[in-house]
């Protein structure tokens, strides 16, 4: 069994005060947390990767975890994404092994999530950014949920690392105006309205 050995976790919390326009009701907060791991297939071809997932089930759920902890409480988490960013002695398709357990630890700790959990790849040097993508954690079609959060880590991820992100936010963006399905009419039924 390939091992994903934890180097560090890095958290990140955004408070949104204002945007422009009146200021809000209340701050928007969006948080990340960030592991760095060792690639455990870098630096050769694997023909088979799928079965790796299992091994970072249990990271993704102590990276939930720790995300709804810095969200301050599970109550009013609406949006939610992944990312994951391989250092240039991995490929692509390694990434794709956060996929799973990524999406598997948010919505088992969130409940009821029926929408997909938007993702971003990419493959990167050490200090590389990488924006995880925030959709309703119910319905795709929530125009005033569409979001993303920037990430990075200065010293990963190294060529033989990856560096795996879960992000969660409360409310839509501030001032939101572009139309679409609104959260209080989500029906929640098939992800998508």
């Amino acid at each position: 069994m390939p091992e994903f050995i934890l180097r560090k976790i890095v958290t990140f919390i955004e408070d949104i005060h204002h945007d422009g326009g009146p200021p809000p009701a209340q701050p928007r907060r969006r948080a990340a947390v960030v592991a760095i791991v060792k690639n455990p297939f870098a630096g050769r071809f694997a023909a088979e990767l799928q079965s790796a997932m299992e091994n970072l089930k249990p990271l993704g759920l102590m990276m939930t975890d720790r995300l709804i902890e810095a969200m301050g409480g599970i109550e009013g988490i609406d949006s939610y994404g992944k990312a994951s960013l391989v250092g240039e002695g991995g490929e692509l398709e390694h990434t794709a092994l956060w996929h799973v357990p990524g999406g598997y630890a948010m919505r088992a700790r969130l409940g009821e999530a029926k929408a997909i959990v938007p993702s971003c790849m990419k493959v990167g040097g050490v200090g590389t950014r990488i924006d995880i993508p925030l959709g309703h954690i119910n319905a795709a079609y929530v125009r005033s949920h569409f979001d993303g959060m920037e990430v990075g880590v200065p010293d990963g991820p190294k060529a033989d690392e990856l560096l795996l992100a879960l992000a969660m936010a409360r409310g839509p963006r501030i001032h939101h105006r572009m139309g679409g399905l609104a959260a209080e009419d989500v029906k929640g039924e098939d992800g998508l309205r």
